[in-house]
């Protein structure tokens, strides 16, 4: 786990300030104070591609969908293989119906 590169008395008080937002409205607005547009759409790409590969589409279509990079999906992809399984977590609480992208290698 990479989690202690990152841990700290900053992140920790951003974390805290994600965690107290009530509604996807303070969510825009939150966002739009902290972060470029740039930002934001670079990781709403991230994620969009992580959804995706759980969907388990190539990474032409992956590319054509997003206007991704292949380095781009690929280190969404590493993170599915080895990373700590979040982008997983949070996209079956947003789509439950949905298949995971390997249940076999859990």
């Amino acid at each position: 786990m990479q989690i202690e590169k990152i841990k700290g008395h900053q992140t920790d008080q951003l974390f805290k300030a994600v965690l107290e937002l009530k509604n996807l409205e303070e969510c825009y607005k939150f966002f739009d104070d902290l972060c470029t547009m740039s930002e934001i759409q670079s990781l709403s790409q991230r994620f969009e591609v992580a959804h995706l590969l759980r969907l388990k589409k190539t990474y032409e279509t992956i590319k054509n969908e997003t206007g991704a990079s292949t380095a781009t999906i690929s280190r969404v992809r590493r993170c599915f293989d080895y990373g700590n399984d979040t982008y997983d977590e949070m996209l079956g609480r947003l789509y439950p119906e949905e298949q995971p992208f390997d249940a076999a290698r859990k």
